[in-house]
């Protein structure tokens, strides 16, 4: 049995990620593609099995949310901003859950 605990972080611009510290997420305040890139990388290799991102962020750093779609963890959702949503975290979902039931149940 491991001893490993696993986190869970929520990055975005400080209006629509700072209220998940209450609910004790980590929570990252990040607007610049590049760093955003790094703090993915970051919190996958130490122990985060969950990280929301907001979409404005995860558009900034496609290439780098790609690269742990086919990863068991962690798992990167997408989840919408204060301002600036692109409906990408809907189309993920539902992409997810067509994946894995066969159709769109959501529709």
């Amino acid at each position: 049995m491991s001893d490993t605990h696993y986190k869970t972080a929520v990055i975005g611009d400080t209006a629509s990620v700072s209220g998940f510290a209450a609910l004790g997420l980590s929570v990252f305040c990040e607007t610049d593609g590049t760093q955003i890139s790094r703090l993915i990388n970051r919190l996958a290799a130490n122990d985060f099995a969950v990280i929301y991102i907001t979409e404005p962020a995860a558009a900034l750093a496609a290439d780098t949310i790609k690269k742990y779609r086919s990863s068991r963890l962690p798992s990167i959702v997408l989840i919408p901003a204060i301002e600036g949503n692109t409906g990408d975290g809907m189309r993920a979902l539902h992409e997810a859950v067509e994946k894995a039931v066969g159709s769109d149940i959501l529709n």
